[in-house]
């Protein structure tokens, strides 16, 4: 008996240049809150959220066409995989054997590759409340070893939460780090400067010049990292501090409170113009806040908007980046026969 209080419908969204139809999935709850994705990428295309006068806003970035995912992507609503973030050099040992993967970020391996998991077409099927995703990397795609069979559900209540649940099983040894990419102005327009920011994490991981962690483990404490106390995201960002000046304000992973595979919550948002809040919570061991420093105004997305600098912020739960270089980083291997759990929540209301 289906259950479900959320309202789903499915329509086309194009195809690709392989010639695979795409889908467009629109979930809508009881409160008003719109959230619609495509198989394709597994992309997030809008998250539509009243403000505090009741006033509905997308407060995602995106394209309205499945061409401008195709040409123009820079990971927008994105799932990522196999792993998210950077692996230096784009190599790493696994049980005495080296594997090389593709060079697509300077002189380091981003995202999955050259066709990562936010380039592919998953199999989608509606659920209760929500979206079903599964996707079979076959062992050897972008070099990384093992058949990976993974999933991911996307749900909506009438709490106004996002779910988004990741699942994963291999033949082989192979290191996996999955996270959704989507970039977030809860003001719908305009730049994430005056957005209210607490982190519950009192350490983060320092990168070299090329964002690769160094393995040290910092204290946020007394520097611009530092958002345990509401923190504007625009207070500290044109520091002269060397983390900041390195990214080009925040790119960083933040090493999480809690115990790992608790759902605890990581960060909260908060827009003073519209009252919009979004509260992130994860069972993932880290964060990466990224302030949109490669956004400058040449891309452009939905309603013709260009993307500015600071137009948005991300908010990827994760392992660390570069963790299979870190033995002392919280490991990223899935061993033969062992399951892969991770879940991640985006909660939005407002003040």
């Amino acid at each position: 008996m289906n259950t479900s209080t959320v309202g789903i419908n499915c329509e086309p969204f194009g195809t690709t240049l392989d010639g695979e139809e795409v889908q467009l999935f629109s979930l809508e709850n009881d409160c008003g809150m719109r959230l619609k994705i495509i198989n394709y990428g597994g992309i997030i295309t809008n998250i539509d959220v009243p403000d505090r006068r009741g006033t509905i806003d997308d407060v995602v970035l995106g394209h309205d066409t499945l061409e401008g995912y195709l040409t123009r992507s820079r990971y927008f609503g994105a799932l990522i995989g196999r792993y998210a973030n950077r692996i230096a050099k784009g190599r790493f040992v696994l049980n005495g054997v080296e594997y090389s993967l593709a060079i697509n970020n300077g002189a380091n391996h981003l995202h999955g590759g050259l066709k990562g998991f936010d380039k592919v077409l998953w199999e989608a099927c509606e659920i209760d409340n929500g979206i079903h995703l599964s996707y079979l990397s076959k062992d050897g795609e972008e070099n990384y070893p093992g058949n990976l069979n993974a999933s991911v559900t996307y749900s909506l209540n009438d709490a106004n939460e996002l779910r988004i649940e990741y699942f994963a099983t291999t033949d082989k040894d192979t290191v996996i780090n999955l996270t959704n990419h989507s970039y977030f102005n809860l003001a719908g327009a305009g730049t994430i400067l005056d957005h209210e920011l607490t982190i519950y994490a009192d350490a983060f991981t320092p990168v070299d010049t090329g964002l690769i962690p160094t393995g040290e483990i910092r204290s946020v404490s007394g520097t611009p990292m530092d958002f345990t106390s509401t923190t504007a995201i625009g207070a500290h960002i044109d520091s002269e501090y060397e983390q900041v000046r390195i990214a080009g304000g925040y790119d960083h992973n933040f090493v999480l409170r809690g115990e790992l595979g608790e759902l605890r919550t990581a960060a909260t948002l908060h827009d003073p113009k519209s009252g919009r809040v979004m509260e992130v919570a994860t069972t993932q061991p880290g964060m990466q806040f990224y302030s949109g420093n490669f956004l400058d105004g040449s891309l452009v997305g939905k309603g013709g908007r260009a993307y500015e600098k600071h137009s948005a912020c991300c908010f990827e739960t994760q392992h660390f980046p570069d963790s299979p270089n870190h033995p002392s980083f919280p490991s990223t291997v899935l061993r033969a026969g062992e399951e892969y759990r991770q879940t991640t929540v985006f909660r939005f209301s407002v003040t």
